[in-house]
């Protein structure tokens, strides 16, 4: 398939902008796999489809202040750097901008010295590789001098960073947010426990893998950044136990549906394991352990429009956003939610 076959035109004034007063008041679009069918919804209709036995999966990773502005050292033009991913020992895998300015070897500082930090190489695809120089814990570091990532298509200003989030969020480490868990709230949480629905957690840390644009017309020449994940024991069995029950599993979100995808066995079957995934999901996949998908509305041409359009069809999902865009729902981050049932 082609990347031209994912395109669609989509009139700005749809990309939201900042979130609504109430997580759970966004629209909810359903798109009835078996026939192709769409139902417009409120987000609270969830509750709905869901039933006692199912599993719903989540992605923990928390959103760190990614973005550093500093200055080489000696000199005063601004130097933007953002976090990746963390290989470790204080190296980070980062975009900066500009990026001749960032050469291997150039010498960075942030608040006034507060942390410093060495550009070792320039990786093939222009990311650096950076080794951060500080006294004391790095995310604290983080917390005084970063500002939360936010997605350049935002233009307005976020009042409140913890609408970036999700309400269980807890692991630190991504450079965005699993944005379709930004639905729901401790209440609607509780009320899907009180049902007999089992809530279970993945760690997926969102990095450029997944919103990186894909260049290459043909899609199996694209190569998806790695990023790392981590389910734990708790999890698998929630999981493969609700399989041979029966029930059905829910990813919330693309992000804890490569996680899923990545672990399962031919047979559907998970373990606790973590490590690093460039899976990359695109029509002909055949999905091994999800069986519903909610996520938000995606960008044209964007890995996460191929991975719906592999959950369902490219057709059906072409259709329904067709239909989305006529309804006025709102896109992206901040957007509505869309469930592939």
């Amino acid at each position: 398939m082609k990347k031209s076959d994912f395109y669609f035109d989509l009139p700005e004034r749809l990309i939201a902008q900042h979130p609504l007063a109430q997580r759970d008041a966004s629209r909810l679009l359903v798109l009835d796999r078996t026939d192709g069918s769409v139902s417009h919804r409120q987000f609270r209709d969830l509750m709905e489809y869901v039933q006692p036995g199912d599993c719903m999966v989540f992605n923990n990773s928390r959103v760190i202040p990614a973005r550093l502005m500093g200055h080489a050292v000696g000199h005063t033009t601004p130097i933007e750097v953002l976090l990746l991913t963390d290989k470790g020992d204080g190296l980070w895998e980062c975009l900066t901008r500009p990026g001749k300015k960032t050469r291997a070897g150039v010498e960075l500082t942030f608040g006034d010295g507060l942390l410093t930090a060495t550009v070792e190489s320039v990786q093939p695809d222009g990311n650096r590789l950076i080794r951060f120089h500080y006294d004391g814990v790095f995310l604290e570091i983080l917390d005084r001098l970063g500002v939360m990532p936010l997605p350049p298509y935002i233009k307005e200003r976020l009042d409140d960073p913890e609408r970036y989030q999700t309400v269980y969020a807890r692991t630190p480490g991504s450079a965005a947010a699993p944005t379709a868990g930004l639905h729901f709230t401790p209440a609607l949480l509780d009320a899907l426990t009180q049902k007999g629905v089992r809530l279970a957690f993945v760690t997926l840390h969102v990095g450029l893998g997944t919103f990186r644009p894909v260049k290459e017309e043909e899609l199996a020449d694209h190569v998806m950044h790695a990023e790392y994940y981590s389910m734990d024991e708790q999890t698998a069995q929630c999981i493969n136990e609700t399989r041979a029950a029966g029930g059905k599993i829910w990813a919330v979100g693309t992000t804890a549906s490569r996680t899923l995808e990545t672990i399962a066995d031919e047979r559907g079957h998970v373990r606790a394991q973590s490590g690093w995934t460039d899976i990359f999901i695109y029509p002909g996949y055949r999905f091994k352990v999800v069986d519903h998908l909610l996520t938000n509305f995606h960008l044209p041409e964007s890995t996460l429009m191929m991975l719906i359009s592999a959950f369902a069809s490219r057709e059906m999902v072409m259709e329904a956003y067709r239909q989305a865009i006529a309804a006025e729902y709102r896109f992206f981050s901040f957007g509505d939610a869309m469930l592939l049932y």
